[in-house]
């Protein structure tokens, strides 16, 4: 059996042919129940089942149980797993796991905690804010790189506007990638026999793209044409989405603990956990696999003529643009962390809409359409804890990441895809020995 959720919330479930769903155990079983039925009163927070179909069909079919009461069994759950539960990995990530549900059950009960507080609580991290003269180096870094008479926010939108990408084009070029990543993959890390996706085009989303994974090693996925679609940001999509982003790590996490091993709590994907913070860290990181540093910028003006860019009839002019994209993408992602402060600012300081906005257009140097797309992200009820995990996860992966030398890289990325790791697993990692 699979399931994904449809674009309104919903849970569905798609038959996936024979597919043998191993039994759970009975911490697994309480863990499934325990988020399916939480699910039920957070529209998206299963963000994918492909567990036993009839537990899925009893939740559906009981009466619905009160937030309290999922708090008290989140709870219970949780002391259970910490006394019951042998293996040491598996232990601590059902622990974090279940205390992010305990902790979202109890502000469905009324108890409001410090946005802070819930941060942390919901995924084992603490988010940190960033000293807003990050921001103005990655201006000065990008006013060199693109310099002009005219704010640096409408300059950044002029030169993007060169790259944007035909939708009636995106679906060729959206293939090209996935099939180019995919066999970088493969070669780093491997793929689980059986692994296929496919992409489609939506609108209507306060997100860019999204995989919605469907058990038996699929996945669909969305890319959203609310706003243009540039050609490096599309690169970096795909490969977040499928190789070796969510995909790829659903995929191996699925062969790897549920069917191999029968962890059969990995058979749900919960949102507003631990496990996200990881997920989403991984799948930003994973860009420098699927791209290598000193192949980007040939993969650039690839895209571009594959993407029928008038930059591309001049192949000095693509070359140049492509090395330009290439310097610009650091401070880019260093400017994109205004968001992180951003939240902050409207949710734990109480700043209103507009302010958040106009914080959003100041710091993160962006036009205020694209800003406002932000803010929605922000301000969305099942969102607005969740825009941290992209940058707190890539950084802390990072550190952890880049503490082993070069070549021993993959094979630690590769651990992401496959182990059951937490974000307080990873940094204990980091921490020097006693």
């Amino acid at each position: 059996m699979s399931g994904g959720r449809q674009r309104d919330g919903s849970m569905t479930l798609a038959m996936g042919g024979a597919r043998h769903v191993p039994e759970p155990d009975p911490i697994a079983r309480d863990y499934l129940l325990l988020g399916l039925r939480l699910g039920q009163h957070v529209p998206g927070l299963v963000d994918g089942y492909y567990g036993p179909a009839e537990l899925k069909a009893a939740v559906d079919m009981e009466q619905l149980r009160p937030p309290s009461r999922l708090r008290d069994d989140a709870a219970a759950l949780r002391e259970r797993t910490l006394a019951e539960v042998a293996e040491a990995d598996r232990r601590h990530w059902l622990a974090v796991q279940c205390r992010a549900l305990e902790t979202q059950a109890a502000a469905l009960a009324g108890e409001v905690l410090p946005y802070e507080e819930h941060l942390l609580r919901c995924f084992a991290w603490r988010p940190v804010r960033r000293d807003e003269s990050v921001f103005d180096e990655a201006a000065a870094a990008l006013d060199a790189l693109l310099p002009g008479p005219d704010p640096l926010a409408d300059r950044l939108a002029t030169w993007d506007a060169l790259f944007t990408v035909d939708p009636e084009r995106l679906p060729a070029v959206a293939d090209w990638l996935v099939g180019r990543f995919r066999e970088r993959a493969e070669r780093l890390f491997g793929l689980p026999e059986g692994e296929q996706l496919r992409v489609a085009l939506v609108r209507g989303q306060p997100w860019s793209g999204y995989n919605w994974y469907e058990g038996s090693r699929r996945s669909r996925v969305d890319l959203n044409l609310d706003l243009p679609i540039r050609a490096a940001e599309l690169a970096r999509t795909i490969a977040h989405e499928t190789y070796p982003g969510h995909h790829l790590e659903h995929a191996w996490k699925e062969a790897a603990l549920v069917d191999r091993v029968q962890r059969l709590e990995a058979s749900i994907l919960l949102i507003n956990t631990p496990e996200c913070l990881v997920s989403e860290g991984l799948a930003d990181l994973g860009y420098r696999f699927a791209v290598p540093p000193d192949g980007e910028a040939e993969l650039l003006v690839e895209l571009y003529e594959r993407a029928g860019l008038p930059i591309a009839a001049d192949p000095a002019a693509a070359r140049g643009a492509a090395e330009r994209q290439v310097a610009m993408r650091a401070p880019r992602r260093r400017l994109a962390e205004a968001r992180v402060n951003a939240a902050l600012l409207r949710h734990a300081d109480g700043a209103s809409h507009d302010d958040t906005l106009a914080y959003l257009c100041r710091h993160g140097r962006l036009p205020e359409p694209i800003a406002a797309k932000r803010l929605e992200f922000i301000e969305h009820p099942l969102w607005r804890t969740y825009v941290f995990v992209y940058h707190e996860g890539e950084a802390l992966l990072a550190r952890w990441l880049e503490a082993v030398p070069e070549p021993d890289r993959p094979g630690r990325f590769g651990r992401l895809l496959s182990e059951q790791l937490t974000p307080t697993a990873v940094a204990a990692e980091l921490a020097p020995a006693a």
